[in-house]
This record gives C-alpha cells, structure tokens and sequence, in this order.
C-alpha cells in the first residue's frame, strides 16, 4: 500500500508566518488534490514547547540562524515557531485535513529538535511513525510539505533508512531557498529515493 505524508503544512512555515517559506501556501492546492490519490494519508506537524533550545530567543545573544552545539548535535537557532496550541502551530487553512488519519507531532522535547517526521535528530526518541505505517501494510510513501530542504527532506531520508520506498514530490513541497531544494533532491536520489511530480501520481 502507498501512504501521502504530508510534512508540517502549519501556519508558521507559510506566508505571514515566523518561519515563513517563500511560496509556501501555493502546494496546498496541489496537496488537497493529491489526497485523493492516496488510502492513506497522514501529517506531521512542529509542535514545539516555548523553552524549546532550537530557538534563539532562549539563547541570550545569539542571533537568529547562529549555530550552537547541544549534547554533542549542532542545532540551527530559528526563530520561536510552531508552539503547542498556538495559531502558528495549526495546520494552514485550506488545506482539507479530512483524510487525514492520523497526525505525528515532534519537536516536543526542549532539549533537541525533530525535523524527521520519524525521529529526532539525535534519533534518540521515534514518532511511531514508522511503526504506524508498517502496522497499516504501507510499503512506498510519498513526500511533500514545508520546509523542502529541512522536514521534508529528513522525513524522506528516514523512510529510506526504514526501507521504505519513499518518493519527493517536487511540486507539493517548497523550500527556504533554491540551493537548499536543489541539495535536497541530490540527497535523496542519491540514497535511492525517487523525484517525481503530482501529475505523475496516479
């Protein structure tokens, strides 16, 4: 069976957010179609507690995009995003999350972020996402979502490691920049996973 992940489609990370990603709300109509192409979908979403360490307002005179090293993991200081019950932390309007079955919030843990919809960074804690997936008979998941060279690109990486034949969605994700989409898809081939677009998907 094939499962849609969509990742962290969330108020922060589009237009108007803290953590905006440029052209990020124009997949949410490519996503919506894309959902009924699939048996199963399901979403991660940022869900980070304000005292979280990944941002640079809890790391007095650091800046924003500074980088510092936490238990031994490098971490990218970003700004305050996607706190736990708060409007950036909702799933962006418009985008129809009635297909959606079940949803894997990471980043909880103050001490260390999560951009992998599977583990953490440190890949000390797991999601469940995995074992979800496996439990429903999936074999080949599809990839699309914010932030194309970060969340997207290391829940795609994860599911390769996870033996999961896992394909990027060109179309359905967008990213902080160019070069940064452009690394991403070379990743991702390059540990045997597959570029495609949405028209491509039947």
């Amino acid at each position: 069976m094939k499962a849609l992940i969509v990742v962290d489609l969330q108020n922060d990370f589009v237009p108007g957010g803290s953590l905006a990603v440029p052209g990020g709300h124009e997949i949410i109509p490519i996503i919506n179609r894309l959902e009924e192409k699939f048996p199963l979908v399901v979403a991660t979403q940022d869900w980070h507690p304000a005292n979280h360490l990944s941002f640079a307002s809890n790391h007095p005179g650091k800046k924003v995009y500074e980088t510092v090293i936490i238990d031994g993991l490098e971490q990218i200081l970003w700004p305050d995003h996607c706190l736990q019950g708060k409007e950036g932390a909702r799933l962006v309007s418009g985008f129809d999350d009635r297909p959606v079955e079940a949803i894997f919030r990471k980043g909880t843990d103050p001490r260390i972020d999560s951009y992998s919809g599977f583990f953490d960074n440190g890949r000390k804690k797991s999601t469940g996402l995995g074992d979800y997936l496996r439990g429903r008979g999936v074999r080949q998941v599809y990839l699309c979502g914010l932030a194309a060279e970060f969340c997207v690109l290391y829940t795609a990486l994860d599911a390769l490691e996870l033996d999961f034949e896992t394909y990027y969605v060109e179309d359905a994700t967008r990213a902080l920049s160019e070069e940064g989409f452009h690394q991403a898809k070379e990743q991702v081939v390059k540990r045997g996973g597959i570029l495609l677009t949405s028209a491509e998907i039947n």
